[in-house]
This record gives structure tokens, sequence and C-alpha cells, in this order.
């Protein structure tokens, strides 16, 4: 209080005072109320200070009013005086320091014979007045103050303390104290929340150390605790406790029984344990670092399942039955688990979307105002959150609304894992008394803390200790602890708890009594503790035997308004927030919006190729840019890239939300469908302006859709698989360190920088893309993009068909017929050769099988030759081989004739198209601006020296593989095939390939959805850790 406060109070003191009392008789106990009200403000200097200050009013004051024949002008003037300084000093007093003012005054004017005058009366009724203070309120504290302890208490909110067993009126509160002599009444006002003692009788009783006076009125400030040294204690939970008992409708039994936890590792994170808790309660639970605290936090609120023993909510087991205790517990973690780019107001408003389906939007925006009032937030509803680095509101404002967060949907039990932490200690107290009002309500509140200040230390109702290696060794009142605890060492004042001048507790002397360490002989501590864990765990474990008492267990759960929506209507919300977040962040915006764009731009603008010769009279074109096949590898790369890093965060940055709302028991398939759309419409926008830009840029004209589609696709697929790393790795930064081994592979194996056959012979082959080609998505993109580029585009679309025949019949007659030839040569030289049997084999061999492909291929001559069963060394004779012969002047004139048969209608079509200088100029200018020279070469392979190689009993076409179908009726392929057989029906290589990249995306989604990578991953490491133990 200020100084002017107090000199306010000390004259209001002096004018209640009677004047008809003598100084030397009435004011002795009048200024031991004056005085005790001091101390409870001041220090013993400033007491007696503020003493003098009262002594001098009271002298003043009664001096005026001995005057008999001026007593009623006096008395009018002593009011006004009253109602001048009440009003001077109301807005600056709290509600309870004015409630303690009035009982003070109802005190100090109480006389001997337990009466108070009428204007004594009369000004303290102006000050109730005033003051605010509800006339119900005043009539009790009255009644409280004045009555006697013969008759039964005759007002409400009231709690009796005696040693009868049973009270004879059943609606007063009542707590037996065996053996105590006398009556203690305690006496709650409303208004302020604040307690009231008075007590009756012999007994030398002491409140904190305190001995408690006959018949005077003691505040109970939270922490107290009532002591003899013969009856055991009242602790101040035990009394709030029976005052809560009206206002608590739906009882909480919260009990762990025989509970112990071990480590994935097989280490003991819990020894064996029970409790017992009940609703109304603020249970803190302390230890040292490493002692198990957010172990056993976890248990608790269900996030881990015990090794042994149960945890029981009203008898139901939270972990085999979490669909009954659904919505009734809460956690708020010690880390921030918001989204930082919402407001205030977005966070709790969407996570009361996700709770109350049964709401309507205006009683859910309600409900959000409401507890943003409550907590002193609304204020900054529509303040962004930001981070902790850059932040834009206070910790403690942070710290309310995570609370906010839980609160909203009414858990009835509530875990939070240190509050405090990193606050200072105003915020850390408005923190506590906001969790102590839940108390209050009904609810039961467990607190891991780590360094509680007296005062937040006096606030717990229960207190759980932990030592390392996970031992419960206190389970008690919080103040009790420090008797507790001294005791077992044998302190010398032992039975102290708190200062006795001040009233302060040190919850560090637990610490320092469990922790101390054995001193050597130079006095120096060891490292070896006095007391073991082991051993305060069996000091607990004994003492603990004589309190068990058995506790009546509700029937049914507490109901709550819990309720979450349906799984399309949590999409909805999850899509609004994500959308909502990533609007706010300008970065995030920026680089997303740009990057694509950009990308395509640079890469557009610098493989722009044109020869600058004089002679180029055309400038640039198509047809001659030699980097068009780098533009489309670079394209999937980016495409593949960006999907990739876009979404390598979206679910480890929420991984404290999901946290969070796991206690909500939400759709994971509408949180992860979110994320999906969210991508797919990003990934969209992202593959439309770089193929608009960048086809634009290098005049690739007509295929922006099949372009877009390619990429697009490549886009997605890349998202699935950020998304799958992202929920499987622990991480941020192992992500990133893990993008370079998803990306590089991509560019090394997907054909294009080095060719298939090129690679190590040991995992690859010359006749068809390896295993690990095909799951490489890049290789399926580059080559629908280069396939359909070269197949489809206004020049070469008309032709296609009869430059895929003629290049058959070409490599038949010119390749494929004289290696055949040759394989006759060697069968006919060494027909009677023993010593060359080997080479005669092998050539049977390759004959047998080539000709028997050319009998039942698809694209084959399909003439019969009646002698392939007899290709054998033992059947080989001279008749075999002039068919032989003969069947292979067969095929040159059926290819022949091929060849002649789809030349003439290309060159009918030429010819159509050059009729006139006109249009042979159009026809030519088509020609520059959609076919392309270097795309060309590598689809046809033009550069490779080796046209036809023999591999495995077969010859291998390496010429025109754009124009040489495959063999195989499941899609596998050759590079650059134009199109794939699926069970003998051919498909366009540019479907084909679109249709497995989404094969390949769903199942990486399915691979999301289950999250088996991430059980792979948590496999192993169990695996590990247990084979390094």
């Amino acid at each position: 209080m200020s100084e002017s406060i107090l000199k306010a109070l000390m004259q209001l003191f002096a004018i209640i005072a009677r004047p008809e009392d003598d100084l030397s008789e009435g004011d002795g106990d009048r200024r031991n109320v004056v005085e005790s009200f001091l101390r409870q403000q001041l220090n013993q200097e400033l007491v007696r200070e503020y003493l003098k200050v009262f002594d001098y009013y009271y002298e003043l004051y009664q001096e005026k009013q001995s005057e008999k024949s001026k007593t009623k002008k006096r008395t009018s003037s002593s009011s006004v005086r009253v109602l001048k300084i009440c009003t001077q000093i109301n807005e600056e007093l709290t509600q309870q320091q004015k409630v303690v003012v009035m009982v003070r005054l109802f005190e100090f004017a109480k006389s001997e014979d337990g009466t108070i005058t009428e204007q004594e009366m009369a000004f303290i009724a102006t000050v109730v007045e005033v003051f605010f203070i509800p006339e119900e309120d005043f009539n009790r504290v009255y009644n409280f103050i004045f009555s006697n302890f013969d008759s039964l208490p005759t007002y409400d909110n009231v709690l009796v303390i005696n040693d009868q067993e049973e009270y004879p009126d059943p609606n007063i509160r009542h707590i037996h104290w065996h053996s105590l002599q006398g009556e203690i009444r305690i006496i709650q006002v409303e208004c302020a929340n604040i307690y009231f003692l008075r007590y009756w009788g012999n007994e030398e009783l002491y409140l904190n150390g305190h001995l408690i006076q006959k018949d005077k009125v003691f505040i109970l400030n939270t922490g107290t605790s009532i002591r003899n040294p013969k009856l055991s204690p009242i602790y101040y939970s035990d009394i709030i406790a029976r005052f809560s008992l009206d206002r608590i409708k739906e009882k909480i039994i919260f009990e762990l029984k025989d509970v112990e936890y071990k480590f994935k590792g097989g280490k003991i994170g819990l020894q064996k344990m029970s409790f017992l808790m009940e609703s109304g309660h603020l249970v803190g639970i302390m230890g040292a670092s490493g002692a198990g605290k957010s172990t056993l936090l976890n248990v608790l609120n269900g996030s881990e399942a015990p090794s042994k023993g149960q945890v029981l909510i009203n008898g139901i087991d939270i972990h085999r039955e979490e669909e009954k205790v659904e919505g009734l517990i809460g956690f708020v973690s010690q880390d921030d688990l918001l989204i930082e780019e919402l407001t205030v107001f977005q966070n709790l408003y969407y996570n009361a979307k996700l709770c109350f389906d049964n709401y309507s939007e205006e009683e859910i925006v309600a409900a959000v105002e409401n507890m943003l009032i409550s907590l002193g937030l609304n204020e900054i509803k529509d303040m962004v959150v930001g981070s902790p680095l850059n932040k834009k509101i206070s910790g403690g404002q942070r710290k309310r609304l995570n609370i906010a967060l839980e609160l909203i949907r009414e858990p009835s039990v509530l875990f939070l894992d240190e509050p405090t932490s990193g606050l200072s200690s105003r915020d850390s107290e408005n923190i506590l008394d906001l969790l102590k009002e839940l108390t209050f309500k009904g609810k039961l509140v467990f607190v891991v803390i780590h360094q509680p200040s007296s005062d937040i230390f006096k606030m717990f109702d229960k207190l759980l200790i932990l030592d390392t290696g996970g031992y419960l060794i206190y389970n008690g009142d919080p103040i009790e602890s420090i008797i507790y605890f001294k005791s077992k060492v044998q302190h010398a004042n032992w039975n102290e708890s708190e200062c006795t001048s001040c009233g302060n507790v040190n919850p560090e002397q637990v610490f320092n009594i469990v922790e101390a360490n054995v001193l050597d002989e130079y006095g120096v501590p060891t490292r070896t503790r006095k007391t073991s864990p082991a051993e305060w765990y069996e000091f607990y474990n004994k003492s603990n035997q004589t309190e068990e008492k058995e506790v009546e267990i509700p029937e049914t759960l507490p109901k709550n308004l819990f309720k979450i929506p349906g799984w399309f209507k949590q999409l909805k919300v999850f899509i609004q927030r994500d959308v909502l977040s990533k609007l706010a962040n300008s970065q995030y915006m920026v680089i997303n919006l740009f990057e694509a764009p950009v990308l395509a731009f640079l890469l557009a603008f610098i493989i722009k190729y044109y020869n600058v010769d004089v002679g180029n009279q055309y400038g640039y074109t198509l047809m001659d840019n030699c980097n068009l096949p780098v533009y489309l590898f670079m394209s999937v790369i980016v495409a593949f890239f960006v999907g990739l890093t876009v979404s390598a965060e979206e679910i480890i940055k929420d991984r404290k939300i999901q946290k969070r709302e796991s206690f909500l028991n939400l759709s994971w398939g509408s949180y992860l469908m979110s994320k999906v759309v969210i991508l797919l419409v990003l990934s969209a926008f992202q593959a439309l302006v770089f193929v608009l830009i960048g086809n634009t840029i290098l005049e690739i004209k007509g295929m922006y859709f099949q372009y877009w589609l390619v990429l697009f696709s490549t886009w997605v697929s890349a998202n699935m698989l950020g998304l799958l790393i992202s929920d499987s790795f622990k991480t941020v930064v192992t992500i990133y360190i893990l993008i370079p081994f998803l990306v590089i592979p991509q560019i090394i194996l997907s054909g294009i920088i080095v060719k298939y056959e090129k690679l190590n012979p040991n995992i690859s082959s010359p006749s068809n893309i390896p295993i690990y080609g095909e799951v490489i998505v890049a290789r399926w993109a580059y080559e629908a993009l280069a396939v359909n580029q070269f197949k489809n585009n206004a020049y070469q679309r008309p032709f296609y068909y009869f430059d895929e025949a003629m290049s058959i019949s070409d490599y038949k007659r010119n390749y494929w017929l004289r290696a055949l030839q040759n394989k006759v040569s060697i069968c006919e030289r060494y027909l009677n050769n023993p010593v060359r049997n080997s080479d005669v084999e092998d050539a049977l061999n390759i004959l047998r099988n080539e000709i028997r492909r050319e009998m039942t291929g698809v694209v084959a001559s399909q003439i019969p030759f009646k002698y392939i069963n007899q290709l054998d060394i033992n059947s080989l004779n001279e008749e075999i081989i002039a068919a032989l012969n003969t069947y292979f002047e067969q095929l040159r004139v059926y290819y022949v004739k091929l060849y002649n048969k789809s030349n003439a209608k290309k060159d009918s079509i030429i010819s159509t198209n050059q009729r006139t200088e006109a249009a042979r100029e159009k026809f030519l200018d088509i020609k520059r601006k959609y076919s392309n020279d270097a795309l060309t070469e590598f689809v046809k392979n033009s550069n490779e020296m080796d046209r036809i190689i023999e591999y495995k009993g077969n010859l291998v076409q390496k010429i025109d593989p754009i124009y040489l179908l495959p063999e195989s009726k499941f899609l596998r392929a050759h590079f650059y095939a134009s199109s794939k057989q699926f069970f003998g029906v051919f498909f366009s290589t540019f479907w084909v390939n679109i249709v497995v990249i989404w094969l390949s995306t769903l199942a990486l989604y399915a691979a999301l959805y289950y999250r088996l990578l991430k059980r792979f991953l948590d496999f192993a490491e169990n695996l590990f850790s247990k084979e390094k133990e």
C-alpha cells in the first residue's frame, strides 16, 4: 500500500474509535488490532512509525469528541470525514484489502463484552458501502465476529472444526479434528475469495508458527496450516476442499496403481508408485533434473503407457479405454504450442472449432471472447503471436494463451509442464493464480515446476517429489514436506517450515537435504550422497503405509461439452488455419510465389541458344537450340526440388501443435489431406507459371498443358515425399541434410546425365532400365516430356508412324539381318568341327531366340520358320542352314517393301506441303519452330557407335529407341520407348508415365498415412539402442 493510503487508514481507525472510552482502558486492544493489521503489510520499523500516526489521530479525534455539547455535530463531521477517506482510497485497494479493512474495523470496534455501538456500526456501514462490499458478505462477517460459540452458526459459508465426529447441523461444513479442545470457525468471503479464522478454546494452536489468540480473527493465507505439537496438522488445502465441495458437481478421482515405466531401451524411468488425487486440487510435481518429472507427466496424461500398473480416472484406465476419457484430459507443454503466424484470437478460435462441433459459429466466437477476457488477453486478441525470437506478445501472455487453448474445452484434468519457466515472478504468480481458480471450479491440475517461489509453493494443495531414477519420495502437503525431510535427517529446528518473521518458505531446503553429499575428512563434499534415492523411497513407503484411506470412486465420468467435428469439417478447419498462417508469413508467400517464375526465367533465358553467325537469317529457332533436352531435364529437377523443399517442413513444424491436439483425438487423415490440398493448389500454380514463362521464352509451342501436367505430377510426387520425411524424422536439420540424398539420385539415375547402359554393368542392363531406375520419378517425368515433345510436335506428328516403320525396316535390314547371317556363317563354317561346338551353340541360341521373336513379336513380320525347333547342334545340317538363308532373304524383301511403302507415303505428305514456294516456306517454318535437332539426337541415340550389341543370347537394338516397341507386357521398357504395353495393349508413354507418377504418389501417401517409414525408423532406433546396451 502507498503511504497516503496507510495514513488514511490510520485516520479511519482513529475516527471509529469509541469516544466514551478512556485512553487508559480502551485503546490497548484496539491498538493491537491496528498493529496486527499493519504487520500484514509492513516491516517492524514501519509498523512502529504508523502506530505513531494512529496514536496522533486517535488522541486528536478523542479530544474533539470529548466535548459533550457538540456530540451530534462531531458525529456528523466524522461521518463526512469517513466518507471522504473511503472515497479517496477506494480505487487503490484490491477487493481482498477492502474486506480485510472491514474485518479489522469490526475487530477494532468490538468491545470487551462483544458489542458494537450504533455510531461505530454506522461508520463501518459507510465504509462498506463506499467499498462496494455486498450486503450479504457484510452481514456474514458481522455475525462471524460477534456471534458466540455456544450456539450453532446462523450464517452460511462457514466451516466448523472440532472434536465431534458428526456435527449437529448437516448443512454446515465440518472437519473432525481428533482431541481438539475448543472449536475453530472459518468463514469464506465470496466477493474477495478470502478466508478468516476464529478460535475459541484453551489449546495452543499455531498458524504458520504464530500462536492463535483466543477469539481473535486471523486471515488464512494460501499454504497456511494449523498445528499443535500433539495433534496432526490441518492444511489450507483441506479447508479449501471443504468449501469447494458445493461447487464440484462431478467428482474426479485420479488414481495411480502400482505404475512402473521403462524406456524403450530398457532403462527404468519411473519406479513403482501409487497415489490418489481428487478434484479441486492443485498438485505440484518437483524433482531434480532427470528425476522423471516430465516422464511421470506423460504417463499421467496418457502420452506414454506405463510398463506396469494402471492410471485411472474414476476407475477408467486412460491407456486401455482411451475413447471413454476423450476430452477429459488437457496438456500444456513447456514449449510454445502456438501457431506463430496467427493472431491470439485466431489461435484460440480454430482450436475451438476443432473442439465444439455442437456449437454454432456465434457460440464459438462468444466462447473464445469470454476466454480471452477471463485470461486478460482480450486487448491483444488481434495481435500476431510471433515467434520467441520475434516476439509480438509477452512471455506471460504466450503462457496464458497456451493455457487458454486447453481451458476453452474445459478438461476435467489439466497437466502443465513447467508453465512458469522463463517468466518473471509476477507473471509466474499470475499463471498459478489462474490455475488455482480452476481448482475452485472442481478441476484437478498437475503442474511440473522447477524452482517455485515461496508464494507459488504455498499455492499447491499437494506436492509430489521425485528423486533421481524415478523414485517417488514424497506425497503430501507442500509445507509439511520441509518438516518431513528435516525430521528424517534430525534437523535441529525440524518442526519449523517457515520463516518466523516473514512467513516465507524456501523449497530449496528440501533438495538441499535430499541431495546432500557426504563430506570427506577435510570437510569437502564428495560425490556420494548421504541418503540415496532408494533410501528416500523406502522412507516414503514406510511413512505412507499408515496414511492409506478408502475413497469412494464415482461410477460415472464428468460430462464435458467437447465434441470433435467430422472428417470433412476438420479438413475445412485445418485448411483455413493453414492458409491463414501461410498468408501471414510474407517471406513464405514471396518465395513460393516467385521461386518458380524466377527459376523458369533464369533457366530458359540462359539456355536460349542460337547461332550468331551472320549467315543465320532466321535468328533463334527451336530446331537449332541444342539445349532443349537440358531444359526438359532441369524443369523436372526444379519441379522435384521445389516440391520437396516446400513440403519438407510442413509436418515437422506442426509437431508441437500435433502433440497438443493429440488429446483431441482428431483425424490424422483430415490433417494430412489438408496439407495435400494446400500443396496441390500451390504446386499447380508453381508448375503453371514455370511452364508459361519457360516455354514462352524458349518458344515451345502448343504443349503448355502437357508440360504443366508432367511438371505438376512431379511437383505433387515430391510433395508427398517431403511430407513423408517431414513426418518420419525428428529434426529440421536432419531433413535438410537428407534432401541432397533424395535429389542427387534423381539427377544421376534418371538416365540423362549418364545413360543407364553406361552405368556399372553389375547394376545395369543394356536392354532394359534397371530396377532402381523404375523408382526414379525424374526418369518417368523426363521421358514423358522428351517422347511427347518429339513425337507429338506439329512437325513430327504426321510423319511419326512412317518414320517408325522406316526405322524398323532399316534396323532389320542393315543391322539385325547382317548379324544373324554372321551367326549362320559361323554355324556353316564349324558345322563338323567339334572343337568349335561352343561357338556354334552360341550362334544357334541367338538364331533361335531372334527368329522366335520375329515369328511372334507384335511389331515383327511374323513370317514362320518351320525349322525353329531344330536349331540345335544335334539337329543342325546343311538343309537347315540353307533354310535359314532363304528365310532371311524373305525377311529382307519384306522389310525393303515396308521401307519403300512408308517412305513413299512420307514423301507424298512432304510433296503436298511443298507444292508452292509459300507452302514450302510455311512447311520449313513449322519444322524450325516445332522440331528440335538436339532432342532428335537424344531420342534416336544417333551418336551411339554400336548400333546393335549381343547380350545374353539376344541382339539388342541401340539406335532409334524412340521407334522401338517394348516386348514386356507389363510396362517395363527401354528408355525413350514411345509406348508401353499393359497386358498386351499399347498405351502412349506420355500417359503411362503420368499414371505411374501418380501411382507412386499414392504409394507415398499410403506410407505417410500409415507412418510406415516412421515406424521403421523407430524400430531401427530401438533395435540399435538395445544392441548398444
